[in-house]
């Protein structure tokens, strides 16, 4: 199977990477100034991707989770497109935890409206207190169930594919800046992009993540389980956060280099919506048992 976006899903990729690469929001949201990031919201309201999940194609969602991670807009991106819209009533933002995995809302201090899922059964809830996260864009709060609505079948599961692909999204902003660094940083009067282990590392990189690439995709129409989408661009968007600060040096860990801005989302998502350790459980349940053949008795042949 060829996974391809169509020209209508790659030109809604282009006006989304249009739109977000003129956005500048993720200092100003982090020092606690959400307007200008909430004005980037109202535009990809305005263009339908905030009711993407309604209207559109599983794929649509995930090209959208993509350019976000990639431009890194802060925000409940999962929560709104992916989660939520049915229930949001035409508010802009909405946030939902779902305990165990996800025990707390993301920014419920400025989302519209707020939910807990518990049992399958959602309920509107109240913020309580917040929690500090590795990701100073991200928020998060500790909630309280008010009033139950009903029952919200596979939320979980769409969580972890936007988490999947948000995350996609921003292990290829990392290579990206990656790449862009190294032809100009010199040593030994060479960029040092021109040294063949510098090379090496990167490719590793951009072969991880278009690895992952599939089984996200794959995950959206149903064809892959979404853990195996969750574990494979987790572990790519780590291995392009971990080659990012080495190519980068001393100032990768520097919190004023916009590149921080990437490593700490890559930091917080990785573990978001499922740990490794059980997305890698839920795999090995669903593969079909095979007989062990060093188990067997030998036989004379």
């Amino acid at each position: 199977m060829k996974f391809a976006l169509s020209p209508e899903q790659t030109q809604f990729a282009d006006t989304l990477d249009a739109l977000l690469a003129k956005s500048d929001v993720a200092r100003s949201w982090a020092a606690g100034d959400h307007e200008p990031g909430m004005a980037v919201w109202r535009q990809l309201a305005d263009l339908g991707v905030t009711s993407i999940a309604q209207d559109g194609e599983p794929i649509d969602l995930v090209v959208a989770m993509e350019s976000i991670g990639f431009h890194a807009l802060p925000g409940p991106a999962i929560e709104t497109l992916a989660v939520l819209p049915d229930h949001l009533g035409g508010a802009l933002l909405g946030t939902v935890a779902i305990p165990p995995h996800v025990p707390y809302a993301v920014d419920a201090d400025v989302a519209d409206r707020v939910f807990v899922l518990r049992g399958g059964i959602l309920h509107t809830a109240s913020a309580g207190k917040r929690i500090n996260s590795v990701d100073p864009c991200r928020s998060l709060f500790e909630v309280t169930a008010t009033t139950e609505i009903g029952q919200l079948p596979d939320a979980f599961e769409r969580g972890v594919l936007a988490c999947s692909a948000q995350l996609l999204g921003v292990g290829r902003a990392l290579l990206a800046k990656s790449v862009e660094y190294v032809k100009q940083r010199t040593q030994f009067g060479k960029p040092i992009g021109s040294f063949q282990a510098v090379k090496h590392h990167l490719a590793s990189v951009h072969v991880a993540l278009e690895l992952a690439r599939p089984l996200v995709y794959g995950a959206a129409l149903n064809a892959v389980p979404v853990s195996a989408a969750k574990i494979t661009a987790g572990d790519a968007a780590h291995k392009a956060a971990r080659s990012a600060l080495q190519v980068h040096g001393a100032i990768g860990y520097t919190v004023e280099n916009d590149l921080s801005l990437w490593l700490s989302k890559v930091r917080a998502l990785h573990s978001a919506w499922g740990t490794g350790s059980v997305h890698r459980a839920h795999v090995a349940t669903t593969l079909p048992r095979t007989t062990n053949l060093y188990s067997q008795p030998a036989t004379a042949t």
